[in-house]
């Protein structure tokens, strides 16, 4: 424990990223927390079908954003500019501009999906959910500018707060109001805290509108493929309530969403690590240049990995039983949901740390060749999945799609020299012992879960 507090001491770039990979996982865990706590709460509140219907809102407005992302934050985080003045409020006014033009598009959107999706409420709720992403458009770039340097101390309390004040309006409205209206506005209201907060928590830069054409350029240049990168990102996370939205009912896909919930943190924690922490280290100390660099990396691989898989392991094996302790007898085939979903993601954590190689060394074309792949195998085996078979089949492909985007992964990990056969052969072996592990152990709630459905 001392060498460890030891290591994360001073201003050095590995004791940097060890101090701001620790506040990411303490933001996230309380993130993830003050999520499950929420949601304890308001399914007992609410009903299922609310969760199915502000699964499809999120649909639309986290698609909106993904469809539209020009790579603002991985620019800023390795551009030579991305201290500069210019560059950053050049940057703000480029997020400013696309945040009320997705709010539009949110409203244009919304009777053609509630008719798409065959439910009238979603014409009131996407638009209001939209002025989210105008608010969020506002946010400053001293956010970016922290992780840029690894110093993220501060941000993650900033964060904390701004969901605990979203959590708190969702409760009270869901208290008073007994609708999916709750769950909306509370969305807005932790948006809106994030940016009142940062705004006046964090120090730096206070932006300004500018336009300078060299920033924008090199924005535009490196954002295009990140534009696109984002847009089959938003079909590897969010194409599956998108597809299952179209074939399953409000009830049950809202039972799913349950069971994706839990299924998904060890995974988006990863993400969350990866994406902020990574970049840096491989722009500052690129693996090719030494040995030493690339044994540090090495090892930051398997620190990361090997607690998320762990995590797996956990849902995969008592996910029945951490459901029913949870949730009432309306969300219990969510249990059956929960083992599939994290023996599927197994692969996804094997690969990990692969795609931010590419980012850090401005290499936004492969990155999209990478989310393309993953989009398209991802969305294409849910779609013929769910058509034939119904939620099985759609999480069976779920499965299927994650194990054929791993050779794309290998493909750009040894473009950029990052690949580690190694750490992939112990971890797929022990991803497989697991997987078979817990489908013989859960396979009668499985069976009922597919009965149900």
């Amino acid at each position: 424990m001392k060498r460890l507090m030891a290591a994360m001491q001073g201003n050095r770039l590995m004791a940097r990223a060890m101090r701001s990979s620790s506040w990411i996982l303490i933001g996230y865990s309380g993130s993830q927390g003050m999520r499950l706590a929420a949601n304890l709460v308001l399914t007992r509140l609410l009903f299922p079908e609310a969760f199915g219907m502000m699964a499809l809102v999120s649909v639309v407005t986290v698609g909106l954003a993904m469809f539209s992302d020009v790579g603002i934050s991985p620019s800023i985080s390795q551009s030579r500019r991305g201290d500069d003045p210019d560059f950053l409020n050049t940057a703000w006014t480029i997020q400013v501009i696309r945040g009320f033009g997705l709010w539009l598009a949110a409203c244009v959107l919304a009777w053609p999906v509630a008719m798409f999706y065959g439910e009238p409420d979603l014409a009131l709720y996407l638009p209001l959910a939209g002025v989210s992403l105008a608010i969020a458009g506002f946010n400053p770039t001293r956010i970016e500018t922290a992780h840029r340097h690894l110093l993220v101390g501060r941000l993650t309390v900033l964060d904390l707060a701004s969901q605990a004040i979203g959590v708190l309006a969702m409760i009270a409205l869901a208290a008073a109001l007994q609708s999916v209206m709750a769950l909306v506005i509370g969305g807005v209201v932790g948006v809106l805290a994030k940016l009142v907060l940062t705004h006046f928590g964090l120090p730096g830069l206070r932006n300004r509108f500018r336009w300078e054409r060299a920033a924008a350029n090199e924005l535009i240049k490196f954002g295009k493929w990140i534009f696109l990168s984002t847009a089959f990102w938003f079909l590897s996370s969010q194409g599956d309530k998108a597809i299952l939205g179209k074939f399953l009912p409000l009830n049950t896909l809202g039972v799913y969403n349950i069971g994706y919930f839990l299924a998904a943190f060890p995974l988006a924690l990863g993400q969350a690590v990866t994406g902020k922490v990574l970049i840096p280290i491989y722009r500052d100390t690129p693996p090719n240049a030494s040995p030493e660099n690339a044994r540090k990396l090495r090892k930051m691989r398997y620190t990361l990995g090997v607690p998320i898989m762990v995590l797996l392991t956990v849902m995969a094996f008592l996910g029945p039983e951490i459901v029913d302790l949870l949730y009432d007898a309306r969300y219990v085939h969510a249990g059956a949901i929960l083992v599939l979903l994290a023996a599927a993601q197994i692969p996804q954590v094997i690969g990990l740390s692969y795609d931010q190689a590419a980012l850090a060394a401005g290499d936004s074309r492969r990155f999209f060749v990478f989310s393309c792949s993953r989009a398209v195998l991802q969305v294409g085996f849910i779609l013929i999945g769910v058509a034939m078979f119904g939620l099985i089949g759609a999480l069976v492909g779920l499965g299927l799609s994650t194990l054929l985007t791993h050779p794309v992964a290998i493909w750009l990990a040894r473009h950029h020299r990052v690949w580690d056969p190694v750490h992939d052969l112990v971890f797929f072996g022990y991803g497989a012992v697991v997987a078979a592990l817990s489908l013989w152990l859960h396979w009668g709630q499985i069976l009922a879960m597919i009965a149900a459905t």
